[in-house]
């Protein structure tokens, strides 16, 4: 995701200069041969940084390229993702030496409601079910599986690539012993949206070079893409009642499991849509109101010294004929939402023409508040600067007038769930 972090000190490390000069080196390359031997150093040079804990590094190092070098700040990215998610180990048995892959894994599941979407640990009977399905309908043959018994909401998955390279060597531990791995304690609290993402996460190891999926065996390759979505239909079609059980009351769509990142994001992008569904199904079953009695209000938001970039869109909502925002809901940007990273609203202001049939945000986002039966929509021209409710927190949201307010349902409605995904 192009966003850049936060701090930055004003001198780098040592090990941030080589990591610098690592992924320029490696953007430069003029050969296959030249990337494989760059991008060797630069993993080593990042698992040693991640094994130690030392994320600031990496983070500081992204932030200045992010600002002087996008290609290299791709780079890096791209590398430090790759060695979080993925390790290697050998086996020696008789005197023969084996070596093993494992790659840190993300079982995505779009889950709404109008109660609450549960997570925390998973009972074992469930957690084999799951394991079974699992390796049964996605997972490649002579691999082995690890499932960490978690149910993971957002704020409970790994947040740094520190923290996703210690989880990653943790489970292909015990998927290469065949060892149960031990649930977590304590988790961070899991606020309750009314549609929300729910990952189970596991490490799959194979042998070095073989196949981890099964759509990537030699036999399927030539029916790839048929082989993937099948593999999904199975899936969905065998573990969707497990999850069913495991998130009472909610309704629930499983995307296809695959490496940790790409996962992420792909539940991140699929999850916004849903977001929009469950709130004007919230809203409209507790105000007793049709659709059509609503209205949107989008506005993009950013950060101040952003240079006009849109970082995320927010959605309010208000009855059709008052201004007054009873709920919202954030639309974020992730990845390239263009080939330069800059949110197609973006080109306009640079003076840069659109393909006439390129589809930006905002006409996600309508099409979205379409289907779900709004059709009287606001959109604000302004960018605003990204705010926050300084008692609670909550993301405030344009009015129709164009201020930005704390969303506040009717006082005559009933209570229930109030909070913004």
């Amino acid at each position: 995701m192009r966003r850049p972090f936060k701090a930055s000190p004003p001198r780098l490390s040592a090990e941030a200069q080589r990591l610098i000069a690592l992924s320029s080196s490696l953007s430069q390359s003029g050969s296959r041969l030249e990337e494989r031997v760059l991008e060797q150093q630069l993993e080593l040079s990042l698992q040693k940084l991640l094994k130690t804990g030392h994320q600031d590094t990496i983070d500081n190092t992204l932030n200045s390229l992010f600002k002087d070098d996008i290609n290299a700040y791709d780079v890096l990215l791209e590398n430090a993702e790759a060695v979080s998610e993925s390790s290697t180990m050998t086996e020696l048995v008789d005197g023969v030496e084996t070596a093993w892959q494992a790659l840190l894994v993300a079982a995505p599941v779009l889950a709404w409601t109008r109660f609450s979407i549960g997570s925390g640990n998973i009972p074992g009977d469930l957690l084999t079910t799951l394991s079974a399905h699992f390796g049964a309908h996605l997972l490649a043959g002579n691999t082995r599986l690890a499932v960490a018994p978690h149910l993971f909401s957002i704020d409970q998955l790994p947040h740094t690539h520190a923290e996703a390279y210690a989880m990653t060597h943790k489970l292909a531990q015990a998927a290469f012993k065949g060892s149960a791995v031990k649930p977590t304690p304590r988790q961070a609290e899991t606020a309750p949206f009314l549609a929300d993402t729910r990952y189970l996460l596991g490490v799959v190891v194979a042998p070095k070079g073989a196949p981890i999926f099964r759509w990537q065996e030699p036999e399927h390759l030539s029916r790839f893409a048929d082989e993937r979505s099948a593999a999904l239909a199975q899936w969905r079609e065998q573990a969707t009642p497990t999850f069913t059980r495991l998130l009472p009351g909610c309704g629930v769509e499983l995307l296809l499991p695959e490496a940790y990142y790409v996962a992420c994001r792909e539940a991140d992008k699929r999850i916004r849509p849903v977001s929009i569904r469950a709130a004007v199904h919230y809203l409209t079953h507790t105000l007793s109101i049709e659709p059509s009695d609503l209205r949107a209000v989008v506005a993009g938001f950013g950060e101040e010294h952003a240079d006009g970039q849109v970082d995320e869109y927010r959605v309010g909502f208000t009855l059709r004929q008052e201004a007054d925002v009873m709920y919202g809901i954030v639309w974020p940007l992730y990845g390239q939402e263009d080939e330069d990273g800059t949110p197609v609203e973006g080109l306009a202001a640079l003076g840069l023409g659109l393909d006439e049939n390129q589809k930006t945000p905002v006409d996600d986002i309508v099409a979205c508040l379409n289907e779900a039966g709004i059709t009287h929509i606001k959109k604000h021209s302004e960018r605003y600067v990204t705010e926050f409710c300084d008692d609670c927190g909550a993301p405030l949201f344009a009015d129709p007038a164009g201020e930005l307010v704390h969303p506040e349902m009717p006082d005559d409605a009933p209570a229930g769930t109030e909070h913004f995904h």
